[in-house]
């Protein structure tokens, strides 16, 4: 086994940390969501909710992918193996499907608000940055 000489950034960490948090707080959404919890429903008025518990089972599979594999790269980034990077992309793929199902096709996008916009920008790009900052990591042999 090698072991890695090149030494990560203190950034390399900050962003390690927060892309674990990030992420870990997709899985709570995905959860609430999908159980439907009382603290999830009090978030949404009942034509929202309507719409939100009667997505196609592909955009409710984009969601899991999407935070579950994030979760695990951010937890291989940590560890600093190249792993992270394919996991990484498979959320971003995740991502890009689930964001473009809600941007296109949702029947209830015109019941979203500023917040929901926002992050249907946000998620994207926080899930590229990921990848390609991992990507970067590994090309500089930070990754093993």
């Amino acid at each position: 086994m090698t072991t890695n000489t090149n030494k990560p950034s203190t950034l390399f960490w900050i962003i390690g940390v927060i892309a674990f948090i990030w992420n870990s707080m997709g899985i709570d959404g995905y959860l609430n969501q999908a159980y439907q919890t009382e603290r999830f429903k009090t978030m949404y008025t009942q034509k929202q909710l309507e719409i939100i518990f009667n997505l196609p089972s592909w955009v409710t599979a984009a969601f899991a992918i999407a935070v579950f594999s994030s979760v695990i790269a951010s937890i291989l980034f940590l560890l600093r193996k190249k792993l992270a990077k394919t996991f990484f992309l498979i959320g971003l793929i995740a991502v890009i499907v689930q964001t473009t199902y809600n941007i296109f096709l949702n029947p209830g996008r015109e019941l979203y608000s500023s917040i929901e916009y926002s992050m249907l920008i946000i998620i994207p790009l926080f899930a590229m940055f990921l990848y390609w900052f991992t990507k970067k990591c590994a090309d500089d042999g930070i990754l093993s």
